[in-house]
């Protein structure tokens, strides 16, 4: 009997609880979570089973610094095996608040211009790497779209965030661009969504509204569902033709009347490669060791919109395109 009992305890000994990894996700606007749904998907397929062997913690944030902070304080103090954080104000702070520690960090929808959130997209060393937003280049092919659509419009008006991360590296690439078009830009920086709409209510006071047509801009401004909700509406009831930033803003009510292309990287697209880059870490990879991927633009045309403002669209454009929307 005291054998038996023996050879059922060592038999039970040489079990071992399956490691359950915790993960921190945080971003911002609505549209994002999209990032972190595809994500959490994705690593069901690579065998990461949520109430298995993950544990997500989600938090949806502002762009408010202190209550950034906060979030990712609370993740380091649980000691999470990973911060998954996104855009690029989120992945900068998640890179700050780990310097201390061991926690890997995956940023996504990220610039890595401009700033120093790696050291190269080759080796972005210490404890991060991720999934970066295209960047400037990708600004200037929206322009080059949008010229291809409205090749009349020589006035382009762009608002942007001041003080966003992107803003300097992106109206430069723009004004570089815009040179070759003969284009002008009429630039709009402002601080707040609230800055923004006076900025365009002063436009449409003005006998001439000052602008041919409107470029959005991938920064918190004009990626907000407000701050593209509010531009959007302008462009409808002025019949000015805009060139868009994400698929969803295309496909939303307010921004299918007046948004005659999206360029962009698919938010889920963003999420799927994440998820690769986790399953190295976690798999022992160090992040700093990992290059930093560049996902792939695709191009939506709202053919509908872009017929209703008279504009024709290039056969040319319409074979490239990887959706339209008719």
């Amino acid at each position: 009997m005291v054998i038996c009992i023996l050879i059922v305890a060592l038999s039970g000994c040489g079990k071992e609880e399956p490691k359950v990894y915790r993960v921190g996700i945080v971003y911002t606007i609505d549209p994002l979570v999209s990032i972190a749904d595809s994500f959490k998907a994705k690593m069901a397929e690579l065998g990461y089973i949520e109430g298995e062997n993950i544990a997500y913690d989600v938090q949806k944030t502002s762009f408010e610094p202190n209550e950034i902070q906060q979030v990712l304080k609370g993740f380091v103090e649980d000691k999470v095996d990973l911060i998954f954080a996104f855009p690029t104000e989120l992945a900068l702070a998640a890179k700050a608040a780990t310097e201390a520690t061991n926690i890997p960090v995956v940023f996504a929808y990220s610039t890595t211009e401009g700033n120093n959130l790696v050291e190269s997209v080759r080796q972005p060393g210490g404890n991060i790497t991720g999934v970066r937003e295209i960047g400037s280049d990708i600004e200037a092919k929206r322009l080059e779209i949008l010229h291809e659509l409205a090749p009349q419009a020589k006035l382009v008006y762009i608002t942007y965030k001041v003080d966003a991360p992107p803003a300097a590296a992106t109206v430069e690439a723009l004004q570089k661009a815009s040179s070759l078009m003969n284009i002008t830009l009429v630039k709009a920086p402002v601080t707040t969504i609230e800055e923004m709409k006076a900025r365009l209510q002063e436009q449409a006071a003005l006998d001439d509204l000052g602008m041919d047509a409107i470029l959005l801009l991938s920064e918190p401004i004009c990626a907000s569902p407000a701050g593209t909700e509010a531009i959007s509406r302008f462009a409808a009831k002025h019949k000015v033709p805009m060139g868009g930033i994400g698929k969803y803003s295309v496909h939303e009510e307010w921004g299918a009347k007046a948004i005659i292309f999206s360029y962009e990287v698919y938010l889920d697209d963003i999420g799927k490669l994440a998820a690769t880059l986790a399953d190295k870490i976690l798999k022992g990879t160090p992040a700093g060791t990992i290059p930093v991927v560049t996902p792939e633009a695709k191009l939506l045309i709202n053919y509908k919109v872009a017929q209703e403002l008279g504009l024709t669209v290039p056969e040319g454009l319409l074979a490239r395109a990887d959706e339209i929307i008719r």
